[in-house]
C-alpha cells in the first residue's frame, strides 16, 4: 500500500442490518436497492475493526479506511492524535430506529481498561457472546435527531419517579423499596427478580395496557405506550422482558430535528424510535439491561450504572463560523459538526486530524488544493486527512455532517 498524494478522498460506509432497523430510510438516503424482508438499521462511516469504510475504488483496488490509517497513522491522523489514540478515535453513524433498542450503559475509560484485562486473564474469547468487554475503551455517544426522535435517558427525578410508582397500581409494591430516592435498591429489585415473580408483577399491567396500545389509544409521551410496544416486541415464550420496568424509571425524552443528547459513561439509555446522526468513541463496550435478545449480565450492568437522577440536557448547535454549527460534549474523542451551505456558496476547510463528511441534503463539489475535485450528492461521503486544505462549493442548498477530533487534540 502506498501513501496517496491526495489527502481528500471519496469513501463509502457500511450498512448494518440489525433486526430493529427500518425498511426504507437508509436505502432511500444511500440509493440502495431494497431487499424484501431486509432491515436497514445503521450506516457506519469510520475505521472500525468490525466493518471499516472503504476508499472509493481506484486503480489500486479496494482499500479499507482502517488499513490505510493503520499503514500511515501520522500522515492521516496527525502526530498528536496518532500518539494519543493510536487509531481513528470515533465512529460516525446514521441510524433508523424502527423497533426500540436495548437498555444499555457504557463503562468509563478506566473501568473498561480494568474489566477488559480481567476478561482477558480469564481467557474469554473476544467472539464469545457472553463476553462483556470487547475492548479497553469507553463509549461516550452523541446523537442528533434527524426526525422526531424518542429515547430513554437516565433516571427520573425523585419526585417524578415517586409519582409514577404511586400512579401505576402494578408498581405500588416498589414504593417502599425506592423510599426517598434509593435508585440502586429499586433497580436491583427488578433486575434480580426471579423470572416467575417478574411475570406475575408485570402481566397484570400488560393485560391492562396492551389492548389500549393495539387500538391506538395510547400516546407516545406516556410510558404505557412504550411498555406495551416492548412487551409485544421482546416478551418471548410467556416470559416478560424485565427492561419494561426501566421504561417507567428512566426519563422519556422527545427530540425535534436538530436537537441532540450526549450519553456519557454510567448513564442508562435506550433509543426508541426515529432517525439520527450518531457519533461515538470507537468501542463496542455495551452492558445491556433488557429490551434485547442479546446477553444481559445484571451484575456487570449494576457495577457501572450511575444510580442518580438525571436531568436530560438537550444540546443545540453552537455556531463555529458563518456556515458551521458544532455540538460540543466533554468527550475528547469526537466532535459533531453540521454545515449549511446555500447554493453557490464556498467554504474553505483545513482538517484537524482525520475528518469524515456525509451529505444529507443537496450536492457539493469538494476540491482539494491542487486537485480537480469530485462531486458528493445526498448520501455520499468523503474523508479529509490531517492538515488537508479543501474547498466546498454548494451546487444546491446543502447540509453536510462532519465528524472530527476536537480542536486542540
Amino acid at each position: 500500500m502506498e501513501l496517496s498524494k491526495n489527502k481528500v478522498m471519496p469513501i463509502r460506509g457500511k450498512v448494518q442490518h440489525y433486526a430493529w432497523g427500518g425498511l426504507s430510510y437508509l436505502p432511500e438516503l444511500l440509493k440502495l436497492p431494497v431487499k424484501k424482508g431486509e432491515t436497514y438499521a445503521e450506516y457506519w462511516l469510520g475505521a472500525h475493526s468490525m466493518d471499516s469504510a472503504e476508499l472509493e475504488p481506484t486503480d489500486k483496488g479496494k482499500i479499507l479506511l482502517k488499513n490505510y490509517i493503520d499503514a500511515f497513522p501520522k500522515e492521516t491522523l496527525g502526530a498528536t492524535v496518532a500518539e494519543q489514540f493510536g487509531q481513528l478515535p470515533y465512529l460516525l453513524k446514521i441510524l433508523d430506529v424502527k423497533d426500540m433498542l436495548s437498555i444499555q450503559v457504557h463503562p468509563s475509560k478506566a473501568n473498561a481498561q480494568k474489566e477488559f484485562e480481567e476478561e482477558n486473564k480469564k481467557g474469554t474469547a473476544l467472539t464469545d457472546p457472553q463476553r462483556n468487554y470487547k475492548d479497553d475503551n469507553h463509549k461516550p455517544e452523541l446523537m442528533m435527531a434527524l426526525s422526531e426522535f424518542w429515547l430513554l435517558h437516565g433516571f427520573k427525578s425523585i419526585k417524578v419517579l415517586e409519582r409514577i410508582l404511586h400512579e401505576i397500581p402494578e408498581l405500588h409494591f416498589l414504593v417502599p423499596v425506592f423510599g426517598n430516592g434509593n435508585y440502586k435498591a429499586l433497580y436491583q429489585q427488578v433486575m434480580e427478580m426471579p423470572q416467575g415473580q417478574l411475570n406475575r408483577q408485570l402481566n397484570t399491567l400488560l393485560d391492562r395496557i396492551v389492548p389500549h396500545y393495539q387500538v391506538g389509544k395510547l400516546k407516545k409521551n406516556k410510558e404505557d405506550f412504550w411498555a406495551a410496544r416492548a412487551a409485544l416486541t421482546y416478551s418471548k415464550k410467556g416470559d416478560v422482558d424485565r427492561g419494561i420496568f426501566s421504561i417507567y424509571f428512566f426519563n422519556l425524552v422527545q427530540l425535534s430535528p436538530g436537537q441532540a443528547v450526549f450519553q456519557d459513561s454510567g448513564v442508562p439509555h435506550a433509543y426508541l424510535e426515529g432517525q439520527n446522526v450518531e457519533i461515538m468513541a470507537n468501542s463496542d463496550n455495551v452492558l445491556r439491561g433488557g429490551l434485547t435478545p442479546k446477553h444481559v449480565n445484571v451484575s456487570e450492568l449494576m457495577k457501572h450504572l450511575k444510580f442518580e437522577p438525571t436531568s436530560p440536557h438537550i444540546i443545540s448547535g453552537k455556531p463555529a463560523g458563518a456556515d458551521i454549527d458544532i455540538f460540543p460534549t466533554a468527550a475528547p474523542d469526537f466532535e459533531l459538526g453540521r454545515i449549511h451551505l446555500s447554493k453557490a456558496r464556498d467554504l474553505e476547510l483545513v482538517s484537524n486530524s482525520t475528518q469524515l463528511f456525509i451529505v444529507l441534503e443537496g450536492e457539493v463539489k469538494v476540491t482539494e488544493k491542487g486537485s480537480d475535485g469530485f462531486a458528493r450528492k445526498k448520501g455520499e461521503a468523503w474523508v479529509s486527512f490531517d492538515a488537508a486544505q479543501s474547498n466546498l462549493k454548494a451546487v444546491e442548498n446543502s447540509v453536510i455532517y462532519r465528524a472530527a477530533v476536537p480542536a486542540g487534540n
